[in-house]
């Protein structure tokens, strides 16, 4: 025969803990902008993101590096990360698990994807900047209206020159 069921609870007089939300979409290392800000914590832009020569109009799996793509875009980690452009456009950056440079570079595109090339003045991004002072909770970003060669082709090239000459 089954056993009798009893109440818990209240009945017994024991304590349950209220329940609490679950915290798996969150990492621990990630946080609000806006509670750094008031802790005056210093904020690091990844560095990779001025070497980029990424194209606005353009899928952000276009990059040479993919890997790069999965950084974080700053330290410590935020949850969500506004981008201003200069000429007052302004898209946001999110994920929950740490703002990476492709979240960032998603949110730019989203904008950017229908425009033709001759449509943009400088199609190329240039990197971002922090302005603690003008605003703590957002970046400005920079853009350029070429792309350079990556860096080590340069290298290599000079190398042939010098066994020409």
């Amino acid at each position: 025969m089954a056993a009798e069921l009893s109440k818990v609870d209240s009945a017994t007089g024991e304590t349950h803990a209220p329940a609490k939300r679950r915290q798996s979409s969150t990492a621990a290392d990630v946080f609000n902008i806006n509670d750094l800000e008031k802790d005056g914590v210093e904020l690091a832009i990844a560095p990779e993101t001025q070497k980029l020569n990424w194209k606005l109009n353009t899928s952000p799996t276009s990059i040479g590096e993919p890997e790069v793509l999965k950084k974080p875009l700053v330290m410590p980690k935020v949850k969500k990360i506004d981008l201003h452009f200069p000429l007052g456009l302004e898209v946001t950056a999110r994920n929950l698990k740490g703002v990476t440079i492709k979240d960032a570079l998603d949110a730019i595109h989203k904008q950017f994807k229908k425009k033709a090339d001759d449509e943009l003045d400088a199609p190329y991004l240039a990197g971002f900047e922090w302005d603690r002072e003008e605003c703590y909770t957002r970046f400005i970003v920079h853009q350029k209206k070429t792309g350079e060669a990556p860096m080590t082709s340069g290298k290599k090239k000079n190398k042939k020159n010098a066994e020409e000459a």
